[in-house]
C-alpha cells in the first residue's frame, strides 16, 4: 500500500515537473529576446539607467577594434555619445539556452558613430547572457565586423 501512494505521487509529480521543464525553453528564449530588444533600445535612446540594469556588474565589452570595456565604461561611451547608435537593423538572431546562460549571435545593419566618426556597416555581436535572480543580464558582448 505504501508503494503504491510513492508511485502514485511520483508519477503526479513527473506529470507536472516535465511540462514545466519543456516550457523552460521557450520561455527563457522569449525572455532573452525581449531583453535583446531592451538592450537594443537602450542604444537607440541612449538610456543608461535601462543599461544598468540590464549589463551585469562584471560585464565586459569587445569592440570592432579591439577596445575592451567594462560595464561603467560602456555606460560612459552612451552617456556621453562616444558610442551613439541611430539606426540598428536585426537581420539574424540566434538564441541558444543553456540553463541559467543564454548565448546570443546576431547579424545587424547598424548606423551611427564611434568616437565622433560616422559609422555603418554590418556586424555580427555575440552576447553571454545568465539568469541572476530571476533576471537577465548581459555578462559579455563581443562584436565583430563583417567585411564586404
Amino acid at each position: 500500500m505504501k508503494l503504491n501512494r510513492i508511485a502514485l505521487m511520483l508519477t503526479i509529480l513527473s506529470l507536472l515537473v516535465v511540462p514545466l521543464a519543456w516550457s523552460q525553453g521557450g520561455n527563457a528564449e522569449q525572455q532573452i529576446k525581449k531583453v535583446i530588444d531592451e538592450v537594443t533600445a537602450a542604444m537607440l535612446k541612449a538610456d543608461t539607467n535601462s543599461l544598468d540594469k540590464l549589463l551585469a556588474d562584471d560585464f565586459t565589452a569587445i569592440h570592432t577594434n579591439g577596445a575592451l570595456f567594462t560595464k561603467a565604461q560602456e555606460i560612459e561611451s552612451v552617456k556621453t555619445g562616444t558610442n551613439k547608435w541611430d539606426k540598428v537593423d536585426v537581420q539574424e538572431l540566434r538564441i541558444r539556452v543553456y540553463g541559467h546562460t543564454a548565448v546570443t549571435t546576431l547579424r545587424i545593419f547598424f548606423n551611427g558613430t564611434i568616437n565622433g566618426n560616422s559609422y555603418s556597416g554590418t556586424n555580427r555581436p555575440t552576447r553571454v547572457w545568465v539568469k541572476q535572480n530571476g533576471t537577465w543580464k548581459c555578462v559579455s558582448y563581443q562584436v565583430t565586423r563583417v567585411s564586404q
